[in-house]
């Protein structure tokens, strides 16, 4: 007894040893395992380098899911969101800081967790000329400029040496040393004046003027001209500004251009500029390129280079839409712009039937011609850029084609139209109609209309006026012609051809139009159908198609139907194993949702008449059965004889068994029979033994 209870103790202790374990390694899982979860973290920083202000992407993620996070420029805030889940895409732009690498801090805004990467300062050198001169305006000789000089990025709070170098269009270079302090942030801006703050400066030469900031750090231009503008109009003063000359010193001051040439001598002032300001650009001065010069009379002052210079006369724009009198724009129209008789300016319209002219200040006489025709002349003034109207005396022809159907007019698709003597063409869209866009109204036209390239009418309009004047619209309609069709639908299975009364004929065309109509007692349906392509379809009383077939229509027509498939004579004949003929079996039919019966029985054969053929279903059922024994699937395309062989069943003696047990009985028959054999012979076999005896 005590050893049994000391192995009950042993493996009870086992026991509660092996529940410890299991109970102290899921505590240790519970809690020294790490838990799966994000982590505060940046993945990229594109770029890591660039200029104050560049745009940077980070992207990265946080623990919080859809939390809060911002992002720290060193210790300044600059950009906060929330995450996508977990995800972080932040963009943003770098702050006003001075030159070198610089934190940036990701930091969740629950967890506080966060994450740093390095972002390296470059510095930006700008020159800027102030005042800003927007085109066509321009300094002229004589005049000075502020010269801004931009350090941002730089290193904080020190003290940068800049040398602004000037290079004139005479290939001289005026140079300016400008001591320059930078903020704690890297900053520093500085203005100079060329020419007052260079030693021996001028801007007395026509031409660009470069600046250089410590020869690579960075450049800018500016340009110097002898007039306010590069560009005049007519009327207007050009004022005209030349420097570097001798006090009084005497001139020469020409302007030339097409049909232009101004020459007058002028004096220099005590400063030894010249100042003019008393030439107007004449009312008719051309569209073009005008030339200045100005030469020394005495040839005390050499320039190099000389005080020459262009300008334009450049016209103001006239956007002309052409437009025919239903205002629709019109292309390939070709406009002239006459100022008196003289041709200022063509061009010709584009798809949208735009022109853009360049006229300047004055009166003109525009032209429209379209196909050489002369189509439309306005008169206009132009005095800035405009935008106008070009009405042309071009008319929309609409042609609509109709027919009769049913009683009822009709559109007619497809229709092809033959428009001469513009030789064009068009088909009337699902409406039956055709628009020719655009054309001239003292025109006789041609219309020849077709449809399946049968001809069917020919229009001709004398003019596209109404009362004697030009309309933005002139309407066509024209007859489509209809024809008769009587049909006759027979049945050719008859013993003589006979009329399927009742049927129903149904008569679609292409385009979509539809028709519908009964048999008469003779078999005939009459249509009053439009020129065209049909498909017919013949359906018997009970809804089942008996043919379909298509045709073509375009004139009176007798057509026949023969309704192969109506009236056929179908024989199902039921056979057994054996294939001996089965008696009182009952037969069904099915095509579609239709249950034929059988008109008479013969000799296990059940006949069908009247039959619509195609797909049909026999269905056979033994006596006194509910379900159908054999379901046969057949297609009749004639009056045709189909055996169905039920191989469950034989005749036996006038009497329905089934094969199984007929072979069982066979089998027992014919075992008796083997032992009846067999004791046969075992009997005289021992009748011959005794008689031996």
């Amino acid at each position: 007894m005590k050893g049994n209870n000391l192995g009950k103790n042993t493996l009870n202790n086992y026991k509660t040893i092996v529940c410890l374990l299991i109970i102290l390694a899921a505590l240790t899982t519970v809690l020294f395992v790490p838990h799966v979860k994000a982590e505060t973290k940046i993945i990229s920083l594109s770029p890591s380098s660039g200029t104050v202000g560049a745009v940077v992407s980070l992207r990265g993620n946080i623990s919080t899911l859809n939390g809060r996070y911002l992002i720290k420029f060193d210790e300044e805030e600059i950009y906060s969101e929330n995450a996508t889940e977990y995800t972080v895409n932040a963009t943003f732009r770098i702050p006003n800081t001075f030159k070198g690498s610089h934190n940036i801090t990701l930091i969740d805004y629950t967890t506080k967790e966060n994450a740093t990467t390095i972002f390296t300062v470059e510095t930006t050198y700008l020159l800027n000329v102030l005042p800003e001169i927007i085109p066509p305006a321009q300094r002229q000789e004589g005049d000075s400029v502020q010269i801004l000089l931009n350090i941002s990025g730089g290193e904080k709070s020190k003290l940068f040496r800049a040398r602004i170098a000037v290079q004139s269009p005479s290939n001289d270079t005026f140079t300016q040393l400008v001591n320059v302090t930078t903020s704690r942030y890297g900053n520093a801006t500085e203005i100079v004046s060329f020419p007052e703050d260079f030693e021996n400066a001028t801007t007395e030469y026509v031409g660009e003027y470069r600046i250089f900031f410590n020869t690579t750090l960075a450049q800018e231009t500016f340009f110097i001209g002898l007039t306010n503008s590069t560009e005049y109009h007519r009327y207007q003063i050009v004022d005209i500004k030349a420097s570097g000359y001798l006090p009084s010193e005497n001139v020469t001051l020409t302007i030339t251009g097409q049909d232009l040439h101004h020459s007058t001598n002028l004096t220099a002032d005590s400063e030894g500029l010249i100042h003019y300001t008393n030439f107007s650009m004449p009312f008719n001065a051309s569209i073009g390129t005008y030339k200045i010069n100005i030469t020394s009379i005495s040839g005390n002052t050499t320039k190099t280079p000389p005080d020459a210079q262009t300008f334009t006369v450049p016209g103001f724009k006239i956007n002309v839409t052409t437009r025919n009198l239903a205002g629709e724009p019109v292309p390939n129209v070709t406009v002239n712009a006459f100022e008196n008789t003289t041709l200022a300016a063509n061009k010709t319209s584009n798809h949208q039937g735009i022109v853009v002219l360049k006229l300047e200040i004055g009166n003109y006489t525009l032209e429209a011609y379209y196909k050489t025709w002369k189509v439309g002349l306005i008169a206009i003034e132009v005095t800035n850029d405009t935008s106008l109207s070009f009405p042309c005396n071009l008319t929309n022809l609409k042609i609509r084609v109709t027919g009769t159907a049913k009683g009822k007019k009709v559109p007619i698709p497809n229709v092809k139209l033959f428009l001469r003597p513009d030789n064009l063409i068009k088909k009337t869209n699902a409406t039956g109609t055709v628009i020719f866009h655009s054309l001239r109204p003292n025109v006789s036209y041609t219309i020849n209309a077709s449809r399946y390239e049968i001809h069917f009418n020919t229009t001709t309009i004398s003019t596209l006026f109404i009362d004697g004047g030009s309309v933005a619209w002139y309407n066509v309609t024209i007859g489509y012609p209809s024809f008769t069709l009587r049909m006759d639908v027979v049945n050719p299975n008859a013993e003589t051809s006979q009329p399927i009364v009742n049927a129903t004929v149904k008569i679609r065309e292409i385009s979509g139009l539809y028709y519908e109509g009964k048999t008469s007692e003779s078999g005939e349906v009459i249509f009053d159908l439009l020129l065209g392509k049909y498909k017919v379809e013949v359906y018997e009383e009970n809804g089942i198609m008996l043919n379909e077939t298509t045709f073509e229509f375009f004139e009176d027509k007798n057509l026949t139907i023969y309704c192969n498939l109506y009236g056929l004579v179908i024989n199902v004949k039921v056979v057994d194993y054996l294939g001996q003929p089965i008696q009182n079996v009952e037969v069904k039919l099915q095509r579609a949702n239709l249950i034929f019966l059988p008109q008479t029985y013969s000799g296990g054969t059940a006949i069908f008449s009247n039959i619509v053929g195609g797909d049909l279903q026999a269905y056979i059922y033994i006596v006194d059965q509910k379900e159908p024994c054999v379901v046969k699937p057949f297609s009749a395309e004639k009056s045709t004889t189909v055996v169905i062989n039920i191989e469950k069943y034989i005749v036996l003696a006038g009497f329905l068994i089934e094969t199984s047990q007929f072979v069982t009985i066979l089998i027992i028959a014919m075992t008796l029979i083997l032992l009846v054999l067999v004791e046969i012979y075992r009997r005289r076999y021992l009748k011959g033994e005794e008689s031996e005896s």
